[in-house]
């Protein structure tokens, strides 16, 4: 058959299952799924019991992918960039991971890729962001969004069509029934000792996300998507559907009232998914009544969906998406009393530095944005102490999870923002001296920048002053407007111009214009 160059495959190895989506793109950005697969593999058995996967579940998911990689050709996609297989929190925990992932491999040629929480957290977002706007709830000034999925709960959390915080916590549907399965407890108890442990699981998930006024909750997952189709049978899965907390908890008491094999049989479901689907929406119930809320409201979306829209535009970094990720920052600089209008002022002149140097360091929006991040989080240390706090600002950076940043971009935000001041980069300092010549020219190259616009703000007095920057015969010249004096920001410029004349071979020139500089 020959090559589709519009499809496009994502595979999911989860906690219960191996999931497949196949998706065809619209050529406008969007994409339309093709075919939806599920195979039972119990991954989360063997990792979350015995921290590492048996040979026999491996082998198990060894022929579900091959039956995968199967219908995939038979589909006539046959490129390998367009198939992605991702692993979540069982793989990921499994001490043996290496071998599980080298097996597969080998057996089908697929490189399984482990995410990280921000590619989760990132993916999440993704999947919703169409059906958030059509439908307004994004607007709303607290909006959580979770899924509660067989190892892990991620929980997102949106004010105003911003995102606040994401959060992931290790309280999973299929973790809670393995824990009420060790009691060995008869069915007569089995809510009672599952309550138990959902009570726990929520605590949990409470304290982490905080006191939130007036909350609205979107949910993802299967199991969610099974209450909603259950409590409102025409549901258009292409829209959020509002159910009432009172039915879910209804549809949980059922539940429970049944066998296993008789609860299969009524709702069509796999045994792995009867087995979570209790626990996931008992922790839905619990979480809704401590927050007060009387209704949930549930996409269709699902996160691989999320991982095709990426795939199909080609674009992990959209302007909206960046504006997200920078959100997210601020929410860390408020927590760390971040000082607003230095922050202002350094994060304004980075960027126009960083646009009139294109030529110089060959660096792209991704790298604009990390500059950017850096400039906003670059004194939180003072939080701690105001000796050496561009070493604490570096260690909060790397202890802080910034939506949508995996950790090695936030390394490159947390070394950056440590060159701001004080010492030059060398190979002894912690963590520096860990990366490749890449990253290393990548970090010297915004820190130098950064560390110019921190030095003009030092004195605090050019806040609201328009300014152009350029460059002018070898020269960087700054061109500000203002009537203040200058000689205390030209003096600290001549002491930290070092680092920049060492990376660009140029000097910076700070000067006034009264009349022609640009906002």
């Amino acid at each position: 058959m020959p090559e589709n160059a519009g499809l496009f495959a994502v595979i999911e190895l989860g906690t219960t299952s191996i999931r497949m989506a196949i998706a065809e793109s619209d050529g406008q950005g969007g994409f339309r799924v093709l075919d939806t697969l599920q195979q039972a593999v119990l991954l989360g058995r063997d990792a979350f019991t015995k921290a590492i996967i048996g040979q026999e579940t491996i082998e198990a998911c060894v022929k579900a992918l091959r039956g995968y990689r199967k219908i995939i050709a038979e589909y006539g996609l046959a490129d390998q960039a367009r198939i992605l297989a991702v692993a979540t929190s069982a793989i990921r925990e499994a001490a043996n991971r290496d071998e599980v992932l080298d097996r597969i491999f080998v057996a089908t040629g697929l490189s399984v890729e482990i995410l990280e929480d921000a590619e989760i957290s990132r993916y999440t977002y993704l999947s919703v962001h169409k059906q958030l706007k059509k439908s307004g709830l994004g607007n709303n000034a607290n909006l959580l969004i979770m899924e509660m999925g067989g190892g892990r709960t991620d929980v997102l959390t949106m004010q105003k069509g911003s995102i606040g915080n994401a959060e992931v916590f290790k309280a999973g549907s299929y973790r809670i029934r393995r824990a009420i399965e060790d009691y060995h407890v008869p069915e007569s108890r089995l809510r009672q000792v599952m309550q138990r442990h959902v009570e726990r699981a929520v605590g949990s998930i409470h304290m982490g996300i905080g006191d939130i006024r007036n909350p609205l909750l979107l949910v993802l997952g299967d199991d969610a998507r099974f209450a909603a189709g259950i409590i409102s049978p025409a549901w258009d899965k292409k829209v959020i559907v509002q159910i009432s907390v009172a039915d879910v908890d209804k549809l949980v008491h059922e539940i429970m009232r049944f066998q296993p094999d008789d609860f299969v049989k009524k709702y069509h479901l796999s045994y792995p998914e009867a087995e979570t689907v209790g626990p996931a929406l008992a922790v839905y119930v619990d979480l809704s009544k401590r927050l007060g809320i009387s209704n949930i409201h549930v996409t269709g979306a699902t996160f691989r969906e999320g991982i095709l829209h990426e795939m199909v535009t080609q674009e992990s970094w959209t302007k909206e998406f960046r504006e997200q990720i920078v959100s997210s920052a601020i929410e860390i600089g408020r927590k760390y009393h971040y000082e607003q209008n230095h922050v202002k002022f350094v994060s304004g002149l980075c960027k126009r530095i960083f646009i009139a140097l294109q030529e110089e360091h060959r660096l792209g929006a991704r790298h604009e944005l990390i500059l950017n991040l850096a400039a906003i989080l670059h004194d939180i240390g003072h939080f701690i102490s105001n000796r050496s706090h561009h070493k604490h600002s570096m260690y909060i950076i790397r202890n802080s999870d910034i939506f949508g940043l995996g950790s090695k971009d936030i390394t490159l935000v947390a070394l950056t923002s440590r060159y701001h001041r004080k010492a030059l980069p060398r190979m002894d300092h912690e963590l520096y001296g860990t990366l490749g010549r890449e990253n290393r020219m990548i970090v010297t190259k915004l820190a130098a920048i950064l560390r110019i616009a921190d030095t003009i703000d030092s004195a605090r007095v050019l806040h609201g002053a328009k300014f152009d920057v350029r460059l002018d015969d070898g020269k960087l010249v700054i061109s500000v407007n203002t009537d203040k004096d200058l000689d205390l920001e030209k003096h600290a410029l001549e002491e930290e111009n070092q680092m920049f004349e060492r990376v660009y071979g140029m000097k910076v020139v700070l000067v006034k214009n009264r009349g022609t500089a640009n906002e």
